[in-house]
């Protein structure tokens, strides 16, 4: 079945424009409400988050509009990291969880994030059922007058994901005479990233923290990391955290101002818990899109290592289904399942941190566990309908893949979230590598 408004990530768009309209936002309130209302007695409940993006205060007031039509009820946490709905969907016992967030892109976008009663997202099963509910009339089973929905806001959210962030790092270590910088995005995390981190005993040195609406993700982030890297070299850090717009994801700094993405994170937690016997069924879950050297590393110490397709959502179904516990991207989401239902940047930074303190060496000599394959990843930008059905882009692609063999990969697909077409090669010989990535890209884009 054809998806209309949701893709990898939830429903994502231009702010105002569709699929990101007040609209469409109620519609999937009314919708999404009567999904998840089974009946009964009791009073039926949904949690919103949101990040720091001044759509967010349209979006917000329709879905509440949507919610309370059908008879749910509103709890409005304000500014709360994704990773922190979830927590609270499941916590609150509500039978529903949304996050208002276009993660790492611009302002300009927005998006909404569905959570169920267990605090996973959705199966595509259950978004499709929405989807289908969406466009149908929906002025049927509204709520009575006596039985519309209630809103309220919950003012200790924050305080609450605090201290759940808090309690994943190990009992009775402390970050005491770590130099940490953390760079928030000027998104979500803004106020409880450096209060965590300042309450587990950590010097922190806070930068993307001083949102206006307008500068989410702007510069600044997991995405951006120049701004982070420039702080930790001038603030002497030992560390730097950089989060994206709704702080599931993260991407590490070293002390030298080097970059550390997802798959080292994995590897270093994965050879940590490993040594500790924390690690479930010894491997983890990643996407196609991780680097073959991490896939090389695991072996070495009898891990194995899944693949799925890219979205950590299909990471964590993955995860469910085997009995794994940890997983994750190599764009930074890292999911720890053992506490929590979805990527988290802070929980996946405490644990590069635990190894720190346990240790006592610092991030560059434990964080680059492996030497990667040389892998490179275009995005093309793309206007015509579908540029990888046409032929003289198949037969680009077909010589590629012949060419490289098995001494390589390709791997093609579609933003989810973005009209762009992704291009990633991985080769053991850069040359080829960066040959198989560009003329593919080139093929795309001479489609337009």
């Amino acid at each position: 079945m054809t998806r209309k408004y949701f893709g990898t990530d939830g429903i994502r768009g231009t702010a105002n424009t569709p699929p990101m309209t007040p609209e469409i936002a109620m519609r999937l309130g009314m919708a999404a409400g009567k999904y998840f209302r089974r009946g009964g007695t009791r009073r039926h409940s949904v949690v919103i988050g949101k990040d720091t993006r001044l759509s967010g205060y349209m979006i917000e007031p329709a879905l509440v509009a949507g919610f309370t039509s059908v008879g749910m009820d509103v709890t409005l946490f304000g500014p709360l990291p994704t990773p922190g709905v979830a927590m609270m969907t499941r916590s609150l016992r509500a039978d529903l969880g949304v996050m208002i967030s276009a993660s790492h892109n611009a302002f300009e976008d927005n998006g909404l994030k569905l959570f169920g009663p267990d605090g996973y997202k959705l199966s595509d099963e259950i978004e499709l059922e929405i989807e289908s509910r969406m466009d149908r009339a929906l002025d049927d089973k509204l709520a009575a007058p006596s039985a519309l929905g209630r809103t309220r806001r919950v003012d200790d959210a924050q305080a609450r994901y605090i201290e759940i962030v808090k309690a994943t790092f190990p009992r009775g270590s402390r970050l005491s005479g770590l130099r940490v910088c953390v760079d928030c995005a000027n998104g979500a995390a803004y106020k409880v990233a450096p209060t965590a981190l300042y309450e587990l005993g950590a010097e922190v040195f806070p930068i993307g923290v001083a949102p206006d609406g307008f500068n989410i993700n702007q510069e600044v982030g997991s995405t951006h990391t120049l701004a982070l890297r420039e702080a930790v070299v001038k603030y002497r850090a030992d560390i730097g955290i950089a989060l994206d717009g709704d702080a599931d994801r993260c991407i590490l700094i070293d002390e030298k101002g080097n970059e550390i993405d997802g798959d080292q994170l994995i590897g270093l937690i994965a050879g940590d818990w490993k040594k500790r016997g924390l690690l479930a069924r010894d491997g983890v879950v990643t996407t196609v899109m991780s680097n073959l050297g991490l896939e090389n590393y695991l072996k070495s110490m009898s891990l194995s290592l899944e693949r799925t397709k890219v979205g950590d959502r299909y990471v964590v179904e993955r995860m469910r289904e085997g009995g794994f516990n940890l997983g994750g991207e190599q764009s930074g989401h890292i999911v720890v399942s053992d506490h929590v239902t979805t990527g988290d940047g802070m929980i996946a930074a405490l644990q590069a941190l635990a190894v720190m303190v346990e240790t006592g060496k610092p991030l560059s000599e434990i964080a680059n566990v492996f030497e990667p394959v040389p892998q490179k990843l275009v995005n093309v930008r793309y206007q015509s309908e579908a540029p990888l059905e046409q032929d003289s882009v198949k037969q680009v692609i077909s010589a590629v893949e012949a060419r490289l063999g098995s001494s390589g990969r390709l791997v093609i697909r579609k933003s989810g979230t973005e009209p762009l077409i992704r291009v990633m090669a991985e080769a053991e010989d850069a040359d080829a590598m960066e040959s198989a990535v560009n003329e593919v890209a080139d093929a795309v884009r001479s489609i337009g």
